[in-house]
């Protein structure tokens, strides 16, 4: 049996190992104190969070520009309408072809408005196959070609317009200054793109849409779907011809 260290020799972990002993020998196995001890550390605070207010952040959107320009510079007659239409740079939105101007006259029993020209119009607008329905069309109700008048809402046929971007814009503004310098004795609308920018609710049908308000003034209108549309659905041609005759009152 080895002898026990001396004190010279005893190390520090011999010293601990001594001192549990003592006390496991006197029936005390844990420890005690009357404050506690904070074993594991808590998670510092969280930094306060700092509010980006990304709308302040971002500068406005710029002013979307006003197709036409300054209304001051508007034209007050129908015949300088037409030079305008064809000149005033703003109202230039892309599309193929070149500009086209309306056509008929003052007064005229009805005013046809329509989104745009067609792909092939020329020097003419509605020159084609809708050009074509529309004359059968003014014919069968007892209108003359030459006594209406016919214009678009923009100046050359557009593929994919941003009707929502050129409404913003003021297009719509622009073709009811048009109605009320033609100063028509009816309309005829054609286009569900058409009725938005003229005031008409696009939730509602075309049908509710009775009376067309103009730069002071009303006119009767008869709204429909374009004439497209209409060319490729006897139905919606024969639904329209009710609509004239309830209309007129025959």
């Amino acid at each position: 049996m080895s002898a026990a260290p001396s004190d010279a020799a005893r190390t520090l972990a011999q010293d601990i190992a001594g001192a549990l002993a003592w006390w496991r020998e006197a029936g005390v196995d844990q420890g005690f104190a009357d404050v506690p001890t904070q074993w594991i550390a808590e998670d510092p605070a969280p930094e306060p969070a700092v509010q980006h207010d990304e709308a302040a952040a971002l500068p406005p959107p710029p002013p979307i520009a006003q197709i036409g320009g300054d209304r001051a510079g508007w034209p007050d007659t129908l015949a300088d309408f037409g030079q305008w239409w064809l000149r005033e740079p703003s109202l230039d939105l892309g599309g193929s072809g070149a500009r086209i101007a309306p056509r008929g006259p003052l007064g005229a029993a009805v005013m046809v408005l329509v989104a745009e020209p067609e792909a092939g119009d020329g020097a003419t607008l509605l020159a084609g196959p809708q050009g074509k329905l529309l004359d059968s069309m003014l014919a069968v109700c007892g209108i003359a070609r030459d006594d209406a008048y016919v214009a678009s809402l923009l100046p050359r046929h557009t593929p994919m317009c941003d009707w929502d971007a050129v409404a913003q814009a003021g297009l719509g503004t622009i073709a009811l200054h048009h109605l009320a310098l033609a100063a028509p004795q009816r309309v005829w609308v054609f286009g569900q793109t058409v009725l938005p920018l003229i005031g008409h609710d696009p939730a509602k049908s075309p049908a509710d849409l009775q009376f067309l308000n103009h730069e002071g003034g009303s006119v009767a209108v008869l709204a429909a779907g374009d004439l497209a549309n209409l060319l490729a659905r006897p139905r919606a041609r024969a639904a329209w011809w009710a609509r004239w005759l309830e209309w007129t009152g025959n």
